[in-house]
């Protein structure tokens, strides 16, 4: 009994051995399983759903930084747009081709002009019912509107097409159709046409790889079934750049911006300054993010700024530093719309400047006659008979000089003969410890002028 008990602990550790032993088998056979098991792949997704822009190659590029840091298998790209800016799709097109990893352009609705220009770009075209590619003759926005741009640009911009199509197996000659409206497709364009496919035209030669309704469809397609979706979604900051970088807020901004430099220049009270600042700092901010300015040209506009301060509150009235800062000001804007726009930058800057003084004009005629402009004036008479004596003219001061106790812009303080005068400039701002003669009088009205 007693060698039982000793042989019980010896059993007990074989069994668990022997079970030990055989599980390990099926252990193995389960961790191979689980390693072999493939997880499910991840597609990155990025719309391009407005005007194309500085704002949206900026969109794009963070996809594509995103895709690449979240290992994606696939890139896909759901157009819709009209078009836009020629050199931002062209940033567009680039970074699509330098992803690194299959793209696959899902038409939604419009592929036309730059959008063509994306969905050419990528490795499969897949559209959806009703929607259409092409109509992409390049134009120019100017004063009078839109018009095509030069034949140098058509065939610069025909060649880009056609290397795209070349790149993906597609027929070039439909690409230079696109763009070139001198191209004869017989069957399918006319001299003098712009060439753009609906999904069966595009499928029948070779533009479409397939037409789905949904984006499963078109990921199954392409291969990506069962695929994880990473939507790249743009911040709060794009969302605010893309929208004041449309030349219509732009414009807007800049109109505010203007009129507040003006109000300010005549109220000098700051208020008008901080607002007209305030809204050209958040046009530049915008452009900024939106990836049409930079830093450099957001400090040529604080030199300018700069330059107007110091015009209206150091050394007044010699005009040097004003003209210096207000043409530092309309270049770094003028600039901010981006190097490829810079006609349309010109058109909107000079509009929004005309538009500001034009408004500011009314306000200098109309609000002293308003009844907004009465509440703040004294409407009361003062009669003789009330009591009210004039000041008599100190007509005795003309000619004296004296020095200017503040700043006159236009009126201040003078000191003459040791007694301190209200008067006024003839519109000069005049420096404190200035020396000044007393021009005239009129009334009690002391104007001077500075020696």
């Amino acid at each position: 009994m007693i060698r039982s008990r000793r042989l019980r602990p010896l059993r007990m550790a074989a069994c668990a051995a022997f079970i030990a032993v055989g599980l390990v088998p099926w252990f193995a056979i389960a961790g191979s399983a689980g390693a072999s098991a493939p997880s499910a792949r991840l597609v990155q997704v990025v719309d391009i759903d407005d005007e194309i822009n500085a704002g949206m190659s900026h969109r794009v590029a963070s996809a594509v930084d995103e895709a690449r840091a979240n290992g994606a298998s696939a890139l896909l790209v759901r157009i819709n747009t009209d078009g836009g800016s020629v050199d931002d799709a062209l940033d567009i097109s680039q970074a699509l081709t330098d992803v690194g990893i299959p793209t696959i352009a899902f038409v939604t609705g419009r592929a036309w002009s730059a959008g063509a220009l994306i969905a050419l770009s990528c490795d499969k075209i897949i559209m959806e019912p009703g929607s259409s590619l092409g109509a992409a003759l390049p134009i120019t926005i100017g004063v009078g509107g839109e018009s095509p741009v030069d034949e140098k640009m058509i065939a610069a911009f025909r060649s880009k097409m056609e290397g795209l199509a070349q790149a993906h197996h597609r027929d070039t000659q439909i690409a230079a159709g696109f763009v070139d409206p001198e191209v004869v497709i017989p069957g399918l364009k006319k001299k003098g046409q712009i060439l753009s496919l609906n999904p069966q035209q595009a499928r029948t030669h070779g533009y479409a790889d397939a037409i789905e309704s949904t984006q499963d469809g078109a990921l199954a397609f392409a291969g990506f079934s069962g695929s994880r979706i990473a939507i790249s979604e743009p911040t709060w900051g794009e969302r605010i750049a893309e929208f004041v970088a449309q030349p219509a807020v732009s414009g807007l901004l800049l109109t505010i911006g203007f009129l507040g430099i003006l109000v300010e220049m005549q109220t000098m009270h700051l208020i008008a300054g901080i607002i007209g600042v305030a809204a050209l700092g958040l046009f530049f901010g915008a452009h900024v993010v939106a990836g049409t300015s930079n830093w450099v040209i957001t400090a040529l506009f604080g030199l300018g700024v700069i330059g107007l301060l110091f015009e209206f509150h150091v050394l007044p009235g010699h005009g040097i530093s004003g003209l210096t800062g207000s043409a530092l000001i309309l270049a770094s804007i003028v600039l901010a719309f981006g190097s490829g726009v810079w006609i349309l930058g010109l058109t909107t800057t000079a509009i929004s400047l005309i538009v500001s003084i034009a408004i500011f004009i009314f306000l200098l005629r109309w609000l002293p006659e308003s009844a907004l402009g009465r509440k703040f004036a004294f409407a009361g008479t003062q009669l003789p008979s009330e009591g009210y004596v004039a000041a008599t003219a100190p007509t005795y001061l003309v000619g004296k000089e004296g020095v200017a106790e503040s700043m006159l812009r236009p009126a201040g303080v003078v000191v003459v003969d040791g007694k301190r005068y209200q008067v006024q400039t003839e519109g000069d701002f005049v420096p404190p410890q200035t020396k000044v003669i007393v021009h005239r009088v009129e009334g009690a009205t002391i104007v001077v002028k500075r020696l």
